[in-house]
């Protein structure tokens, strides 16, 4: 299926040649979108929540609960701010180390902008390729539930405490690609694409909050578990380099001398993370934009 939506752009470059040819009396179009333009875009992104259990906390990942839940460093904090705020009772659960991870998140990325610049060049012909830059902060969203070695202690009807978890990654792309605009009135153009890339994904935050408090699980401790008077590293970005092939479709409204384009581009994208997926790291990603291309730079001139 994700094959297909890649050859469908393709495909439709194809049929919609002969529409090129029925048009080529609309020289008006040629001379509107020819040449060099720049471009502003923002849209809506959709990621996929394939790689989203990296920020899960589990055991294996590079940043982990246990590592904070139970070092000494953190534990008796969280320990005394749910016995405070009698989520927890001390008489069952006497210490933090009697905590245990009852179930782990199930991670999803949440809605988010993206925004971008861009180049590009138009020929006569109506093919012409595009280079784009653009950024995305994206957010991983879930709950886990706390409860303790011997399964007792929670106040109430209720079983374990519930636990938010989250990561915030930011992520650059920069793409290439080829276009081929065809004019459907004299002044609305169909345009479709092909394009590959490169993202790079920055993991900027991973934490959880618990009881009201909020705490980095980023391993900054090389492994180890934090305890009192232990150092901590320099943080070293736990994303990565991967690759991006994509396909896109917009509608162009042409003006003097510019064009706005809403579109909808599909990414088919290689998400990497720290020990994490490397050979499972492909997963498609959506999105719904809005693209203004100035093509006229005489607009600035007096």
């Amino acid at each position: 299926m994700k094959h297909t939506l890649f050859l469908l752009p393709l495909l439709l470059l194809v049929l919609v040649e002969p529409v090129q040819a029925q048009k080529k009396k609309a020289s008006s179009f040629q001379t509107r979108i020819t040449g060099l333009a720049v471009s502003v875009d923002a849209g809506l992104l959709i990621p996929n929540s394939k790689q989203a259990d990296f920020y899960s906390g589990r055991p294996g990942n590079a940043n982990t609960i246990d590592r904070v839940l139970r070092s000494e460093l953190y534990g008796n904090q969280i320990w005394s701010s749910l016995v405070d705020q009698q989520l927890i009772s001390p008489s069952a659960i006497p210490s933090y180390s009697a905590f245990r991870i009852a179930e782990y998140a199930n991670m999803y990325y949440k809605l988010t902008y993206q925004i971008g610049l861009g180049i590009r060049y138009n020929y006569n012909s109506g093919w012409g390729w595009m280079l784009n830059f653009d950024f995305s902060q994206v957010t991983a969203a879930g709950q886990f539930l706390l409860s303790s070695d011997n399964g007792i202690g929670i106040p109430g009807s209720r079983q374990y405490v519930v636990c938010d978890i989250y990561g915030l990654e930011k992520r650059i792309l920069i793409d290439f690609a080829i276009a081929r605009r065809v004019p459907l009135t004299n002044i609305l153009d169909l345009e479709l694409s092909l394009g590959v890339g490169v993202n790079n994904t920055k993991v900027s935050e991973n934490g959880m909050q618990i009881a009201g408090h909020t705490y980095s699980i980023l391993d900054v401790w090389g492994g180890q578990s934090p305890y009192g008077g232990i150092g901590s590293y320099d943080y070293i970005n736990q994303g990565g380099i991967g690759f991006t092939t994509l396909a896109s479709v917009a509608l162009g409204y042409t003006m003097q001398g510019a064009t706005i384009d809403f579109g909808y581009a599909c990414r088919y994208m290689q998400t990497l993370y720290k020990g994490y997926n490397d050979n499972d790291a492909f997963a498609l990603q959506h999105n719904i934009f809005a693209r203004f291309n100035l093509n006229n730079f005489s607009l600035f001139k007096k």
